[in-house]
Formats: structure tokens, sequence, C-alpha cells
């Protein structure tokens, strides 16, 4: 499976800052927004990634991230010139999803906890996986309805009276069904390719599978100064009290082996003296320590 991170947009709700820097490169706590998506998709096995955004942003993310090879991945860039809707990301990188099947990440989502994701990327053969999440404003989202036996029976894009508190989350499972649905799709009122009406086209073929994401799970969409501010501080506080980070592209890649531990040390040796680099001497120092530990006698 590949990977898509739409990471394009205006940014106009975090104006002025994004007179500086694209959103997707706004500092969540101690780290660029777009690692957290990007960690995301690398913890769930996902290699190959296309990252869209706009032709003015383009050469930040480059400069950012590089071509991936430094953390076992390949990266592609591809421009979205103007905002077409989130399902537009298929018709951009078309021909980098070729035959396969792919997923699709919003740049400014900000995932963490539950095992929902790893049992969704498990189970996943055909058809659509997407999740649901508990939330006390959902008509800012799209919104999925169940029916008594949990099933998905219905989904709205941004409804006055929502059906139900679950909003579905910047997190897309699909086959590759979804460039021929997306190219037929019609561009909405708003004058968008909307991820909804992709996911209702499924929803009618009875290929779309709904994950409700547990109470533990949080899920922050850090699009707004103020969920911004509530993004760092959620990270800060969960990395101070647990002494570990979210969002690290390179120990992701090392735990699900795109990267050996000489190859982790060595990237980390390159970094200047930081906390960010300090946290992965103590990574490369607690594996060592494990792969080096004599197995006891019985």
């Amino acid at each position: 499976m590949k990977g898509i991170i739409l990471a394009g947009g205006a940014g106009s709700r975090l104006y002025p800052l994004t007179l500086v820097a694209s959103k997707q490169l706004q500092p969540v706590y101690d780290k660029p927004m777009v690692y957290y998506p990007l960690t995301t998709l690398i913890d769930n096995g996902i290699r190959e990634f296309c990252l869209i955004s706009t032709p003015h942003d383009l050469p930040r993310f480059r400069q950012l991230l590089g071509d991936g090879t430094a953390w076992g991945i390949s990266i592609e860039f591809r421009e979205q010139a103007r905002p077409g809707g989130i399902a537009q990301a298929f018709l951009v990188a078309d021909t980098f999803v070729g035959n396969d099947p792919v997923t699709l990440i919003l740049g400014d989502n900000v995932f963490y906890g539950g095992d929902e994701f790893k049992r969704a990327f498990g189970e996943f053969q055909s058809g659509a996986s997407i999740f649901g999440c508990h939330v006390h404003d959902p008509e800012r989202y799209g919104v999925v309805e169940f029916n008594a036996k949990g099933r998905a029976i219905s989904i709205e894009e941004k409804p006055k009276q929502p059906k139900s508190n679950y909003a579905v989350p910047g997190l897309y499972l699909y086959d590759n069904q979804v460039i021929s649905i997306t190219k037929s799709l019609r561009p909405s009122a708003r004058g968008e390719l909307e991820i909804t009406d992709v996911n209702l086209e499924y929803l009618k073929r009875g290929q779309l599978q709904v994950y409700r994401l547990s109470r533990g799970f949080a899920w922050l969409d850090a699009g707004t100064s103020s969920s911004l501010h509530d993004a760092s501080a959620y990270v800060q506080t969960i990395e101070k009290r647990q002494g570990i980070k979210i969002g690290c592209p390179e120990e992701a890649s090392f735990h699900r082996g795109f990267l050996s531990l000489d190859q982790l040390a060595a990237l980390t040796s390159k970094m200047p003296n930081c906390e960010y680099r300090e946290y992965l001497q103590n990574v490369v120092a607690e594996a060592t320590r494990l792969t080096t530990q004599i197995p006891p006698h019985h």
C-alpha cells in the first residue's frame, strides 16, 4: 500500500502564522506538524509516500524531508495548484498510486493511542476503510450514522443536524477503485471533489468498513490557532509523562525495520545537540542494550 500526505490548502484559518510557513510546517510542540501524519503511516508499514502541497510550499517540504532515504522510505512531491478538495489528491497522485491500494492522511491531523489503525491496516484487503471518532462538534466534519448493529448506514458532510457524534478523521484506506471513483465525481457546491462522496460510493457498493475509535484515542485537528496550541500542549504532556516521543519518524522507521540500529545511530550522530538528538540517543542505547544482553542459561 502506498501513502499520500495532503499538505496543501491556503491555511487561512491560521493567518498570520501562514505568512511565514505553510500550516503543515508549523510546530506542534517540538516538531513540524507534518512529522505526525508521516510517522502515523510509517508506524503502519507504509514506505512509499507522495506529499502534495502548493507550488509555493513544496520547496520547504523538500528541504525538510528530502527524498526519505535517510529514514529508509521514499518520498516524492506533487503540486496542487489550488485547493480542489481532499479527493483531488487521487488525481494529482494518479501515476504515483499506479495499480496499488493507497492510504491518504491529512497533513494537519495528529493521532495518538489505540490499536484501531494497526487493526485496519492489518485487516485491509479491498474496498475502503475509514474511522469514526466521537467528538463534541460533529457538524464541523463528515459524520457517520450507524444502525443498531453498528454498521455505517450514512455519511454526511458538515451536517447542520448531525445524526451521530462520530466524525470521520483525516485517514482513509482505499483499494485501487478509488482512482476511477474520483475521476467520475462531480465537484460539490463548494467547487471541490469531496472525500465524503468517495466514501459514499464505497458505502453504496457495500464495500465500506468503518472502525470506531476507542475512548482512549486522541485525534487532534491542528487547523486553527487554538487547536494548534491544544495539540502542542497535549503532545508535551504525553511526552513529559511517558518519556516517549509522538511523531518521531526516525524511531518509527527503526521499529518497523526500515532502518537498522547502525543506520539510526549514524543518523542521530549527525544531528545538532538538542533534546531531539538526546531522545534518539536514548532509543539507540536502549536498543543496543537489548541486542547485547546475553540470554540466561537454562
